[in-house]
């Protein structure tokens, strides 16, 4: 092993990156191309990207995490004059590309999943299996904390987000508990709620291969961070962004956000998107996007023996017209 090699190997922290192949096989790296990794966490999907296409070619990397982004300087040190890194969310992709005079991409990678740097070593509460500051905040100029809403919301409040963001079935037995230990004593560490929740959920119903507290601490983020919304923002003016025959590629981690990208690029690749039964069209909507997944691609039974975390994971494509 080269000391260069054993050195990337001391400074970056391990991540699997899921669906790396799948994903830039749709992408298709083409030499002079230009690129944006718009989650581009450890840099796996943009490492590829560079390793397959040719030194002309650019990508724009954007993250929300600094600390990510520090990470994937040292990752690259050696090909910063072909990768730019913007710490922004790619909601505003539109506007980070315009600021740096691009009109047109040839390709749009966006892994929707919360890395495992950022599970483990980001300090921010993501993880119930640490005791750490319930922040969740991917953004620190938020306004709102992880432990704001769990300290000031409401029963109801906080039940309706564990139901609509986390599927969460229990929501109203973990809200009532939320409830009441935040009356001895306010709530703000994450191993505390992680406890919390599996108190509150009967023991019979949690789950085999999951803690009792992950829909809820996935309930929480999304809140915090706005995320479902974000992402429907960033797709319609990602498909924007693209040059004709260029393709858009998302990978999602649960079913709220894949239901999104799938109805997204369903309207996206429709040329009426009246309600049925009208006898006339009348919404003047016309296709921008061809779907090159009709089924979601996911991992192979091996990826998920390497990787169990890439298990729910769903890769969706579509290419502009």
């Amino acid at each position: 092993m080269s000391m260069i090699n054993s050195l990337q190997k001391e400074i970056m922290p391990i991540h699997e990156t899921v669906l790396l192949e799948e994903t830039i096989d749709y992408i298709s790296p083409k030499p002079k191309g230009t690129y944006v990794d718009a989650t581009i966490g450890l840099g796996g999907h943009s490492e590829l990207i560079l390793r397959y296409s040719d030194y002309n070619s650019t990508i724009i990397g954007f993250d929300l995490d600094e600390d990510a982004l520090t990470q994937v300087k040292k990752r690259f040190w050696n090909h910063e004059e072909r990768i730019h890194l913007k710490n922004i969310n790619f909601f505003n992709i539109d506007n980070a590309l315009e600021n740096m005079g691009i009109h047109e991409v040839d390709g749009i990678i966006a892994d929707l999943g919360i890395s495992s740097f950022q599970l483990e070593q980001s300090g921010k509460g993501f993880s119930f299996m640490k005791d750490e500051f319930l922040d969740m905040r991917m953004d620190i100029t938020l306004q709102f904390k992880a432990s704001d809403l769990v300290n000031e919301m409401t029963d109801e409040e906080i039940s309706t987000i564990l139901l609509k963001f986390g599927e969460e079935r229990w929501a109203k037995k973990i809200s009532k508990r939320i409830i009441e230990e935040r009356a001895n004593q306010p709530i703000y560490s994450s191993q505390v709620l992680a406890n919390i929740v599996s108190d509150a959920i009967p023991r019979k119903f949690h789950p085999k291969k999951i803690h009792p507290a992950t829909k809820t601490f996935q309930a929480l983020r999304i809140a915090v961070n706005s995320e479902l919304e974000n992402l429907k923002t960033f797709i319609d003016k990602a498909i924007e962004c693209l040059r004709p025959g260029a393709r858009i590629a998302i990978i999602s981690f649960h079913s709220l956000e894949d239901r999104i990208v799938k109805q997204k690029f369903s309207k996206l690749s429709s040329d009426c998107i009246c309600p049925p039964g009208l006898p006339v069209c009348g919404c003047n909507h016309r296709s921008k996007l061809e779907i090159i997944t009709r089924s979601p691609v996911t991992p192979s039974k091996e990826e998920i023996v390497k990787n169990p975390r890439s298990r729910s994971a769903k890769l969706r494509v579509a290419e502009k017209k």
